[in-house]
């Protein structure tokens, strides 16, 4: 990289550094909010740190450790190429500050290459802690030579940059192809939606694979598969030969294909990245468009319609805010096509147990899937620079926020509604059964409605330079995602085993008596926010 190309690169650091905003910002407010973050991501890394870590010991505990340092590749590597894949729209592509940067004398395939090395920098920290993490315990249990540790540190930061690029380029193609239809939007949302559940479905194409090339004994050996993807997984392979054979070669095709292909993509991406971004940024009327009578709404539902719009009209917003409901969808339909109880006998292993003590759960599981993400815990932070606007309009924040929340119930409802009939039709569950579950359904909509509208407020970040700094790592939508998920499956357990002890249908009553008190209290809450905030 030149000089320019570093000075680009700098300032797209410096400007959202959240170092240098708590370093020269007088807002208390957003001081605290920092330093939350900090704190959150500070967890985050203890939890990689530990989890990485525990992993490399039963590893060595068994006698598998020869096989860490292709298994750290390997995790790392996945990780890179999935939440590259969600954050290439965002990142690279239809981006807030595209005009600005554009205007510079700089040339697009330049500033796309740093626009991909502020992701990279952004994620590497993830990344290192898996890798120390998988490194001490390689040292606890392999015992190899010093050399071997400045080796793995030089190395990480390569891991990574392959599959970023791969995931980069495939996000690339899905803004190409979608750059060509006027529902630009649509088209780049619909694709990207199919790869997500390809990746979702791709665990059980592995196994049907493996299956009918009976190949099965080899997920017997943990070791063996892999070093097996390793070795059809040339950088992993690469890294773990540097590391366990000082392998100099290896070491130099690691950095030197991951450079190579970094320098190529980007000459590729560049010759089209003014034209996408153009497309995606621009919006054809239509021919057809015929003057008739204005329909009168409510504010909350032309608040509830705006949002809609947003929503339709991001990516990333689209793919965030919609995939668990998407997901609902799909678990439904499948389950009416194989049977529930083959569904319970696949997660369950063919655990022999009556498959009718699942029942209670049938409303918690797909709220696992409609719950993941509340649009609420993101909308608020949405207004961004545009808040002075709200601000402006003739409505209280009261009347804003109802509008958000009620049309997250009209986009999660439906689903959920669609998800619980499908389920309880395929496990032929009683019309009393059925009714009560879709009520313990609506209240979770309702719970999770207002409990995200609690964290978007509570938490709102309106400096932000791109939307996925709020709808995917905000830390509204984490302090509403990890203990609405862990909660879930702490209480699909419980309802289980109080199944076992207590009436089906007093357990169902019961948590939708809790989960309205909860909805309720959290409503209560978000409207007292609003109201002190406006």
């Amino acid at each position: 990289m030149n000089s320019n190309n570093i000075l680009l690169f700098k300032t797209l650091l410096l400007s959202t550094s959240q170092r240098n905003i708590f370093k020269y910002t007088t807002d208390k407010k957003k001081k605290k909010r920092i330093i939350l973050a900090y704190v959150g991501l500070a967890c985050l890394y203890a939890m990689l740190v530990g989890y990485s870590y525990l992993t490399t010991v039963g590893y060595g505990k068994f006698g598998l450790i020869g096989s860490a340092p292709a298994l750290c590749a390997l995790i790392i590597s996945l990780l890179a190429f999935v939440f590259t894949f969600f954050k290439t729209n965002g990142y690279l592509f239809n981006f807030r500050e595209y005009d600005m940067l554009m205007s510079l004398p700089f040339e697009a395939s330049t500033v796309a290459a740093c626009k991909f090395l502020y992701m990279y920098v952004k994620s590497l920290p993830y990344y290192l802690c898996i890798s120390i993490s998988v490194m001490v315990g390689y040292g606890k249990y392999a015992h190899p030579s010093v050399i071997v540790y400045p080796i793995w540190i030089i190395l990480t930061p390569f891991i990574p940059i392959i599959p970023m690029l791969f995931s980069a380029f495939i996000g690339f193609l899905i803004a190409r192809i979608s750059s060509g239809f006027k529902k630009n939007n649509l088209i780049q949302t619909i694709l990207t939606f199919a790869f997500v559940i390809f990746c979702f479905s791709l665990r059980y194409i592995i196994e049907y694979v493996f299956r009918e090339d009976k190949l099965q004994e080899t997920m017997d050996n943990l070791s063996q598969v892999t070093d097996d993807a390793a070795s059809v997984y040339l950088p992993a392979k690469w890294f773990a030969d540097s590391i366990t054979k000082l392998g100099i070669s290896d070491m130099l095709l690691l950095v030197g294909v991951s450079l190579v292909l970094f320098a190529l993509i980007f000459r590729i991406v560049g010759r089209s990245y003014r034209n996408i971004n153009s497309s995606l940024k621009s919006h054809a009327a239509a021919k057809n468009f015929r003057m008739t009578d204005q329909k009168k709404h409510s504010v909350e539902q032309a608040i509830a319609f705006k949002e809609l719009k947003r929503l339709m009209g991001s990516t990333t917003y689209m793919v965030n805010g919609a995939m668990g409901e998407i997901l609902a969808a799909l678990l439904g339909i499948v389950t009416l096509i194989v049977g529930f109880d083959k569904i319970v006998a696949v997660v369950t292993q063919n655990a022999p147990f009556d498959y009718a003590m699942v029942y209670p759960a049938i409303p918690l599981i797909v709220y696992f899937f409609i719950g993941m993400v509340a649009t609420t815990a993101c909308s608020p932070s949405l207004e961004g620079r545009n808040y002075w606007i709200v601000q402006s309009l003739p409505i209280t924040k009261t009347t804003l926020y109802k509008g958000k929340m009620l049309f997250n119930m009209y986009l999660s409802v439906p689903f959920m509604f669609f998800a619980i009939l499908c389920l309880c039709i395929s496990a032929k569950v009683s019309l009393i059964d059925m009714v009560l579950f879709l009520a313990l359904g609506f209240v979770l909509c309702a719970f999770s409605t207002t409990w995200g509208c609690v964290c978007g407020i509570k938490h709102m970040r309106l400096d932000w330079e791109n939307e996925v700094e709020v709808i995917k790592q905000g830390s509204a939508v984490a302090i509403y995602m990890f203990p609405n998920m862990f909660a879930v499956m702490i209480l699909c357990v419980l309802v289980v085993i109080a199944g076992q002890y207590a009436d089906q249908r007093v357990v169902t009553l019961v948590l939708i008596l809790i989960a309205g008190l909860l909805s309720a209290l959290s409503y209560k809450r978000a409207i007292k926010l609003a109201e002190k905030e406006g």
